[in-house]
C-alpha cells in the first residue's frame, strides 16, 4: 500500500470518529469501563499469586541432628541430604545461632530466654529447600530415616493447607480474567458493531460506486483502532494514578502484616501493555467482523 493510500485511510479513519461523536463516546466508553475491570482484576491476581509464590518459598525442612553426632557425622549426614533428589540448598544452622535468631524475633520479650545462652536446649540443624516447594513432603519423607536424624519438621498440615489454598487461588484468578476478557471482547465488539451498522447506507453506497473491499475496510480498521487504543489509555492512568497511590499509603503498612505489593516498576507497564494490546486487538476484530457483512452487496 502506497503512504499517499494509508495517510487517506488514517485520515478517513480519525474523520469517522469525529463525525460519529456520540457512537465514538459510547465505543470508547465501552472499552475504558471494561478494560478497568480487566485492569483491576489482572493487578488483585498478579499481587495474589506473587504472595503465594512468596509464602512458598518460605516453606523449608529442618532436619534436627542428633546431640549425640560428632561433626564428622554431621558432615556424612548434610552429604547424605545433598544427594536427595530435588533438594536445592542445604544450610547450617548451628543451635547458638537458632537461639540467637529465635531470642531475635521475640523482641523485647525474647530477653526472658538470654539465660538460656550458657544451656542451650536447641538442636543444630540442617535447613533444606526443595526446587519447587511442591516437593518439600517427599523429601522430607526421605530424610526422615537417616542416621543422626532426632526430627524433621516442615509443618505438614500447614503446608498442604497452604498449597492447596494457593493453587485454587491461581486457578480462580484464571479463570476470572479468562472470561473477564472473552466478556470485554464481546461487550466492546458489539459497541463498536452498532457504530458501523448506524453507516451500512453509507458502506452500501460505496459498494455500489465500485470502491473495493479494501478502501472500504481500512478506515474502518484504523478506526477501531484508535477506538480500542484511546479506551485502553483511560484505564491504564487510572490504574497507574491509584495503584501508585496505594502502594504508597499502604505498602509498608502491608509489610508489617508480611503481605508484600509488587513494585510499581514493572508492573504497572506489563499491565499497561496487556490493556493496550487488547483494547487494540478488541477495536481492529470489532470493526473486521461488522464491517465484512456489509461488504457483500
Amino acid at each position: 500500500m502506497k503512504g499517499r493510500t494509508l495517510f487517506r485511510h488514517v485520515k478517513e479513519g480519525i474523520k469517522n470518529l469525529a463525525r460519529n461523536g456520540w457512537m465514538t463516546f459510547a465505543s470508547i466508553s465501552a472499552v475504558a469501563i471494561m478494560l478497568l475491570i480487566v485492569g483491576v482484576f489482572l493487578l488483585l491476581i498478579l499481587n495474589l499469586n506473587h504472595f503465594a509464590t512468596s509464602v512458598e518459598e518460605d516453606v523449608e525442612v529442618r532436619v534436627f541432628i542428633d546431640l549425640t553426632a560428632t561433626p564428622e557425622q554431621q558432615e556424612e549426614l548434610r552429604k547424605r541430604i545433598e544427594r536427595v533428589p530435588n533438594v536445592d540448598t542445604v544450610t547450617y544452622l548451628p543451635k547458638e545461632e537458632g537461639l540467637e535468631q529465635f531470642i531475635e524475633s521475640l523482641g523485647e520479650q525474647g530477653e526472658i530466654f538470654e539465660t538460656l545462652r550458657s544451656e542451650n536446649p536447641l538442636y543444630d540443624v540442617f535447613v533444606v529447600r526443595a526446587v519447587l516447594p511442591q516437593q518439600t513432603e517427599g523429601i522430607a519423607n526421605r530424610i526422615e530415616p537417616f542416621p543422626y536424624v532426632e526430627e524433621v519438621g516442615y509443618g505438614k498440615d500447614v503446608v498442604e493447607q497452604l498449597f492447596a489454598f494457593t493453587g485454587f487461588a491461581r486457578q480462580v484468578g484464571l479463570f476470572l480474567i479468562i472470561g473477564l476478557m472473552f466478556t470485554t471482547m464481546f461487550l466492546i465488539a458489539n459497541t463498536i458493531k452498532l457504530t458501523i451498522i448506524a453507516r451500512k447506507r453509507e458502506i452500501r453506497i460505496m459498494k455500489l460506486v465500485g470502491a473495493t473491499n479494501g478502501f472500504i475496510r481500512w478506515p474502518f480498521f484504523i478506526e477501531g483502532l484508535f477506538l480500542g487504543v484511546i479506551g485502553s489509555l483511560i484505564p491504564v492512568g487510572v490504574l497507574a494514578f491509584g495503584y501508585n497511590k496505594l502502594y504508597d499509603g499502604v505498602g509498608q503498612k502491608l509489610e508489617f502484616m508480611f503481605i508484600d505489593l509488587l513494585p510499581m516498576d514493572p508492573l504497572v507497564y506489563q499491565v499497561s501493555g496487556i490493556l493496550i494490546g487488547i483494547g487494540a486487538f478488541i477495536g481492529i476484530w470489532g470493526s473486521m467482523t461488522s464491517v465484512r457483512k456489509f461488504l457483500k452487496v
